[in-house]
């Protein structure tokens, strides 16, 4: 590709909300949703398990093992379990996976390194370029409810220039609990209004506008893999809507 990835030309879609207008302020800082938004976790699984395991359905495994992301989060916030970071909860996850796909016989050395794919994650292919001009113009951090390690691995095998790393873990709280969102504001000693959450599922972007933060939603019509297009359709209450963070990034670049 490319190394000056193009971005689709100026639509309507992309110009802040008319409400938005008149109060809206540049934010200082750019706090991103990692999973799904800034790396492919569904394409990385599926080559993982087909250069390790070429006999498992890639695709029914890696929906599978996400599809347990959220029960097993709602296990700690119930209280049925202590706080628990998201690797080992990825883990626990795994393990009620593995006779039901063919991986049984997988011994423990084996287990915690397929676990460990989700340290190895690749970005997007707009990620790198774009997370480096969106740096030039802003601090740039992460707010994912992946634990520390995995996050900063990510960042170092990736190449992803974070200013800094922040997790539901620094916050004992996963998102959607305001106390991720409004941590970042905390950390940076900044008004929520001056951080922009920047992620691919609407969600979470709502959650973190109850809060005060701006948000910029990111087209990633494959992140369940292509066989499963998901919906990019704008939302009007998002501060920003890109088809990728290079377009963010001239987005954000141009007067206001």
């Amino acid at each position: 590709m490319n190394k000056n990835l193009q971005f689709h030309g100026e639509r309507q879609r992309n110009r802040p909300h008319p409400a938005n207008n008149a109060t809206m302020t540049k934010p200082l800082i750019l706090a991103f949703d990692v999973f799904g938004t800034v790396v492919d976790w569904h394409g990385s699984i599926v080559n993982e398990l087909l250069q390790l395991y070429p006999h498992v359905d890639g695709n029914a495994f890696a929906l599978a093992w996400r599809a347990g992301y959220q029960p097993a989060m709602q296990r700690v916030r119930s209280g049925e379990l202590g706080w628990t970071r998201i690797d080992d909860l990825h883990r626990l996850i795994l393990n009620g996976l593995l006779a039901d796909h063919g991986l049984e016989h997988l011994n423990e050395a084996q287990r915690q390194h397929l676990n460990r794919v989700w340290h190895r994650l690749k970005p997007w292919p707009d990620v790198v370029q774009g997370l480096g001009l969106l740096k030039q113009q802003f601090t740039i951090c992460t707010l994912s409810n992946g634990n520390m390690g995995l996050l900063a691995n990510m960042a170092k095998q990736a190449g992803l220039p974070w200013d800094c790393v922040l997790s539901a873990e620094v916050f004992r709280a996963y998102k959607p609990d305001p106390a991720t969102y409004l941590g970042v504001a905390s950390t940076f000693d900044v008004a929520p209004e001056q951080v922009m959450l920047v992620a691919a599922h609407q969600d979470d972007l709502a959650a973190a506008r109850a809060c005060g933060l701006q948000t910029a939603y990111i087209e990633r019509p494959h992140e369940f893999g292509t066989a499963q297009p998901k919906d990019i359709s704008p939302c009007a209450d998002n501060t920003w809507h890109a088809s990728n963070f290079v377009e963010l990034a001239a987005l954000l670049g141009q007067p206001q």
